[in-house]
């Protein structure tokens, strides 16, 4: 069961450096200091407005949109709150996108810091008061790592800031990145202290003591600090908390699977009409999917491409398909389909397809489980009822949902995705195209892995690195590395990181990871810069363009006016 239920969110927490919030959601009416900070149920609803903070669009709550922003996903102009502007460097400072985060990352935090300020007063055991302390300090420090790897040096405000008095006059300077991460860490350290182990059934999602060292080895390995964070990783490892990667890579991301012992820190997701607080699957479906989704995010042919053979073998369009890579009439044999006068049903199917479909059922699990491929069947939920689709490629493309076909919302010939995309109506969980049930990983046991492969791999031990990559592998029923054919050797640091980078790409496509795994490691211009978008018969759809300034997004030009301590980030004006 999930249980993050939605509550009405205390007004004492709203207001933060004069953010623009949208005060018509608050029952500003009824909730003061006064007469609220009593009960455990005034404690309990006061830590579910925290935890629900970071369900907002633009915090957590559509993380994979980030994908966008790489070399990995594509987005279309349309939705994605701007990030497509941000992908082809068409953002300024002065952009919504970049208050939009900045705002709703402040809004958990002045949550989290009015909850720590009141909750000693409550008459509640010191031993549960002690756990939900912990848990608002876990929760601050994920909103404050998401703007210091976003924003850098941000400004800092604890418990101690009264919001409900002193929100006019919080004008507080940027603090350094080290400031910001020790304070980050401090909170990690404490929460691991007094937070639970493990969770039962009624407090699923809730933080945990192997979720504060998860975050904690995170913060610490985005630093720098291999040695350190490897630490936080062991424990996360051999704290005894239960963590194990689960057996089936696709219904991680479905019902049951979200809820697994892999998932170490998860966004916990209600469907149902009326609510706010399911995973909008609204970005990421398509026309098929239920509500008629509008696949704004969706994987670049780069993506599809990196996935190897289930032997392990590199993927090779030329070698399936001579002249694929320089011809567009090769890739239209392949993938190019004719409807008839009518635009209603395909009546002739490329001239390669069984071969390409052929070629689906060789390659790495994952990809089929991730994408979905042309030429295959999407279990899609049409005019209220179920109803197989199949995803078809042509140029014009007319397909339909209504006569059984798979539709891009944009009109465009791209691939699909095919992870979180609902199936049918998903028995009856899933009633509008916003509110999905799955839960939305934000930490799972597979990314520590990886992660720990990163930080051996960076201290000289590439044997345990290569062992920890394997075991993703292994799931995934791909041979390890180091097991036999040259293709799979790995042994330098080079290569081991390039086995890393490879995996995580592949691992975690659609979860957000790859913008802040390109940045950290020191490539994001090399591997974005003028990436061209194409479909799947060479058009082009959008360049991306990337520089230096982009490490760091800039500091809202709003915030800056209202506070004029606010220095800006390089290369985006003063």
């Amino acid at each position: 069961m999930k249980n993050l239920q939605h509550i009405g969110i205390l007004v004492l927490s709203l207001i933060l450096l004069n953010g623009c919030y949208d005060l018509d959601q608050y029952p500003a009416d009824s909730i003061t200091a006064g007469n609220f900070w009593r009960t455990q149920d005034d404690a309990d609803q006061a830590m579910m407005g925290v935890y629900n903070a970071m369900k907002r669009d633009d915090a957590f709550g559509i993380y994979y949109t980030r994908d966008c922003l790489t070399d990995i996903g594509d987005g279309y102009n349309g939705g994605v709150y701007g990030y497509t502007e941000v992908a082809q460097a068409k953002s300024s400072a002065a952009d919504g996108v970049y208050l939009s985060v900045w705002t709703r990352m402040y809004d958990g935090i002045a949550r989290a810091n009015t909850f720590l300020a009141h909750v000693p007063d409550v008459e509640m055991s010191d031993e549960l008061k002690t756990q939900y302390i912990a848990e608002a300090r876990f929760m601050r420090a994920l909103f404050y790592n998401e703007l210091l790897n976003l924003f850098g040096e941000v400004p800092l405000y604890d418990e101690t800031t009264l919001i409900d008095k002193e929100f006019a006059t919080m004008l507080n300077p940027r603090s350094e990145v080290s400031v910001v991460r020790d304070f980050i860490l401090a909170d990690l350290d404490e929460a691991a202290k007094s937070l639970p182990a493990t969770r039962g059934a009624d407090a699923k999602g809730r933080a945990t003591q192997g979720a504060a060292y998860a975050l904690k080895g995170k913060v610490l390995l985005y630093a720098g600090q291999y040695k350190e964070a490897s630490q936080a990783f062991e424990q996360v490892m051999n704290g005894g908390y239960g963590y194990t990667l689960y057996p089936q890579y696709a219904e991680l991301f479905k019902p049951g699977g979200d809820e697994s012992s892999e998932m170490i820190f998860a966004i916990q997701n209600l469907g149902g009409a009326g609510t706010e607080y399911g995973m909008p699957v609204f970005y990421i479906g398509n026309r098929s999917s239920y509500g008629g989704c509008i696949n704004c995010l969706v994987p670049s042919n780069k993506l599809v491409d990196m996935y190897e053979y289930k032997d392990g073998r590199p993927f090779d369009w030329d070698e399936l398909f001579p002249g694929f890579t320089t011809n567009t009439e090769v890739k239209e044999k392949v993938f190019k389909c004719t409807f008839d006068e009518d635009g209603k049903y395909v009546v002739d199917y490329p001239e390669y397809k069984d071969r390409l479909v052929t070629m689906y059922d060789e390659r790495d699990p994952r990809m089929k489980e991730t994408i979905l491929l042309p030429y295959t069947i999407y279990p899609g939920w049409v005019n209220n009822e179920a109803r197989d689709c199949e995803f078809v490629i042509a140029s014009p493309n007319p397909s339909m949902e209504n006569n059984g076909y798979v539709r891009n919302a944009f009109g465009n010939n791209s691939y699909l995705y095919r992870k979180f995309v609902p199936e049918g109506n998903m028995d009856g969980l899933i009633d509008d195209r916003f509110n999905s049930p799955t839960n939305f990983p934000l930490i799972r046991y597979a990314d520590v892995l990886l992660m720990l492969a990163e930080c051996y791999n960076k201290t000289g031990n590439q044997g345990g690195a290569v062992s920890l990559i394997n075991l993703v592998r292994e799931r995934a029923g791909m041979p390890g590395i180091n097991s036999g054919p040259a293709y799979l050797a790995a042994h330098s640091e080079e290569e081991v990181f390039e086995r890393i980078k490879h995996e995580r790409a592949i691992e975690f496509a659609a979860e957000g990871l790859r913008f802040f795994d390109l940045k950290r490691w020191g490539i994001y211009e090399e591997e974005v810069n003028d990436h061209k978008q194409y479909d799947l018969l060479d058009k082009v759809l959008a360049t991306k363009k990337v520089s230096s300034k982009n490490y760091l997004w800039p500091i809202p030009q709003t915030e800056r006016e209202k506070n004029s301590k606010l220095t800006q980030n390089t290369g985006w004006g003063e």
